[in-house]
């Protein structure tokens, strides 16, 4: 019949897009990408200013932050940004290498294609390629880095040099002690199971970095409800709801007579919250800690008690508070039994620059205090959590300082996993690099040019390193490859001086568990982009899009 639509256009429903052989669209969609990311890799990439769609503004060199505003929506591009989300899942840092290392592969493997090789056989070198080059990695482990002491903070601050430097250089003396005292003051029994989210970060805004320090405990950035504001070896009960009289579930009449009823009613209430009250009291609790709002009536009778009063609106500060004293948050207001009250060497209300905040402070005794006081408090385990107060001039330099230290924080729990460390600096992409290119030399079909693409892309890291420096890049690749041709395995790029020597001599160290992961990830996701011969997309669900800002009539 004339005008029926036929093929494709005949099976999918209107509306639908089809783009045939997009393998060159999507290469050029994920160089796009590689470079936004590239240009902020290394101690002294470069910031973003990115304003998200609700017009925050975010000023950063953190590739996953970046990545996360900008919403990318290219279906190849999002590929490569869902690699980058592994690696910030896995280990916590390394995204911007996955980003610009998959980049720069698809980039060269655009050549090999336009030479006339077939896809699969560019895909095919590139997965021979990575496979050889993660067990390179592993070949050039540093000798003795397997065996660390999670416990020692000398030896974690220079562990995690490597990884808090990529963020603030300068500041790495600073924060990387304040960093290991953290995490090593929170780590459990069984070091594998570190949980990130024990470590928290406050920040205040005022002083420099200098002054920012490191608490055995929580500190929340708010003043306590009443007039108690130090309570020393404190029980401390927690309500998860607010502590006020409260309306009933069923509606009723209650019917007044005379003023003396009124009263009568009134006090009835009021005594029926004192009595809730006090019992808490009798409980031998010191402090109360209200999830929501605190009635006027229930601050009377809490300050009559001669109590502490703390509220947590937030409900995951409220999760964590109660791990911290080892407390279980009730949902009726009442007296808590003894195993549901937590315990706090010190509750107090202090003053960082100009705003009272309330900090909590466990000791390393703090579970045996609280069990001599009759207190169970079985999640104590010398202060569960524990607080990174930071101090900066501007709330944008804070903003950034907050990333380095989560990325300090991450290194210390893959440490914690796998404490194998390698060269920095591009020693180890040099490296592996040179090995590649003589395995690749010895095989016999097309996937040799693939995988002299794949070593050629390696170089990447050390070129945008010396870029970002203000060093010429030619320069520095050509003295890399000198130095690793001469048996300097571990020499990397100096971006002090520009010359190669062995960093790991200043503790500046990546972790291998990084590395590998990373690799793996980026040759991945380069190789599943490249395999794509067709995208097929259907009819986007919804209404009509919404009207763009503007006059609503042309008048």
């Amino acid at each position: 019949m004339a005008g029926q639509p036929y093929g494709m256009q005949a099976m999918l429903k209107e509306g639908h897009e089809m783009h045939d052989e997009p393998v060159m669209k999507n290469i050029v969609a994920a160089k796009e990408l590689s470079n936004i990311c590239r240009s902020s890799m290394g101690p002294n990439g470069l910031n973003k200013m990115v304003i998200n769609h609700l017009d925050k503004l975010f000023i950063t060199s953190d590739a996953s932050t970046i990545l996360r505003e900008l919403e990318v929506q290219h279906p190849a591009a999002k590929l490569i940004v869902y690699a980058s989300q592994a690696q910030e899942q896995e280990i916590g840092d390394g995204s911007n290498f996955v980003i610009s290392f998959a980049g720069e592969l698809l980039a060269n493997a655009e050549g090999l294609l336009r030479d006339g090789l077939h896809t699969s056989e560019v895909a095919d070198g590139y997965t021979r390629s990575a496979a050889k080059a993660l067990d390179i990695i592993d070949t050039l482990v540093i000798p003795g880095s397997d065996k660390l002491d999670v416990r020692d903070r000398a030896a974690v601050a220079k562990r995690i040099r490597g990884s808090v430097s990529a963020k603030q250089q300068g500041l790495e003396d600073v924060l990387c002690p304040l960093i290991a005292e953290a995490c090593v003051g929170v780590c459990p029994k069984n070091p594998v199971s570190f949980n990130v989210d024990n470590v928290r970060v406050v920040k205040i805004p005022g002083g420099g970095v200098s002054d920012s320090a490191v608490v055995r405990g929580m500190v929340l950035k708010r003043d306590t409800e009443g007039a108690v504001k130090r309570v020393e070896h404190a029980k401390v009960a927690v309500f998860a709801q607010g502590i006020d009289t409260h309306s009933t579930e069923t509606k009723g009449t209650v019917l007044i007579q005379s003023a003396k009823e009124l009263t009568d009613y009134s006090r009835s209430e009021e005594d029926k919250l004192g009595q809730l009250i006090q019992s808490v009291a009798d409980s031998g609790a010191s402090v109360v800690v209200a999830g929501a709002a605190i009635g006027e009536m229930a601050m009377h009778f809490i300050e009559k008690a001669g109590l502490m009063a703390i509220r947590i609106p937030s409900k995951f500060d409220l999760r964590r508070f109660c791990r911290a004293v080892g407390a279980t948050a009730l949902s009726t207001l009442g007296a808590p039994r003894a195993d549901e009250l937590g315990y706090a060497t010190l509750l107090e209300v202090r003053e960082v620059g100009g705003a009272n905040v309330t900090v909590l402070s466990q000791s390393d005794d703090a579970a045996s205090t609280a069990t001599a006081d009759g207190v169970a408090a079985a999640g104590i385990s010398g202060g569960a959590v524990a607080t990174v107060v930071l101090r900066a001039s501007t709330s944008n330099l804070l903003d950034d300082v907050e990333r380095a230290v989560d990325d300090g924080v991450n290194a210390y729990k893959a440490l914690c996993r796998d404490a194998r460390a390698v060269s920095a600096g591009g020693a180890l992409e040099m490296e592996v690099a040179r090995q590649l290119r003589e395995f690749g030399g010895k095989q016999s079909g097309l996937e040799q040019y693939a995988i002299a693409k794949f070593a050629d892309s390696l170089e990447v890291v050390p070129r945008t390193i010396a870029e970002n420096s203000g060093l010429n890049a030619t320069d520095v690749v050509a003295a890399l490859t000198a130095a690793h041709a001469a048996g300097h395995a571990t020499f990397g790029l100096d971006v002090t001086t520009g010359e190669p020597r062995d960093l790991a001599r200043d503790h500046i160290t990546d972790l291998h568990s990084s590395k590998w992961w990373a690799l793996r990830l980026a040759s991945d996701a380069a190789v599943t982009v490249l395999k794509v011969d067709q995208i097929i997309m259907a009819k986007q669900a919804g209404g009509p899009k919404p009207r763009a800002p503007g006059p609503m009539d042309d008048d």
